[in-house]
């Protein structure tokens, strides 16, 4: 019984992912001869948030915002990619997209504003550094 138990809490700690799959059979009889077919179908749901791709859009899918949170009210270190994108209102000029030594997701998202090059860096989905013109 214990086994059972360990399994189930062990799934549920693993990570918000769900992933349904299954099968369906029909039977149909013509003339004496009967057939049966089967079909298969799956789905998938994601609760992790969207992040940008490398050409500065939001990924999407089947994608859930386990945070359900406002968009900010202004741009400020632990917003998201896509929030910083939705609070500039343009898609950005250039998109990095590597991870560090750490196996971490590391992002720099560049716009070229009228006084000079901004640049946002992200660790995990999470504004970490701006940096401006005239700021080292």
């Amino acid at each position: 019984m214990r086994l059972p138990v360990l399994f189930l809490c062990a799934a549920a700690l693993a990570g918000c992912s769900v992933d349904m799959g299954g099968f369906a059979f029909q039977s149909e009889t013509k003339g004496g001869v009967t057939t049966t077919r089967s079909s298969s179908a799956s789905a998938g749901i994601s609760t992790q948030e969207p992040v940008l791709t490398p050409e500065g859009d939001c990924s999407v899918g089947a994608s859930l915002d386990p945070s359900t949170r406002p968009l900010p009210k202004e741009i400020a270190p632990g917003i998201t990619e896509c929030e910083l994108v939705k609070l500039k209102g343009a898609r950005p000029t250039d998109v990095l997209i590597g991870e560090s030594g750490k196996g971490q997701r590391e992002v720099q998202v560049l716009y070229a504003e009228p006084g000079g090059r901004e640049i946002y860096m992200f660790t995990d989905n999470r504004l970490s550094r701006i940096v401006k013109p005239g700021q080292g």
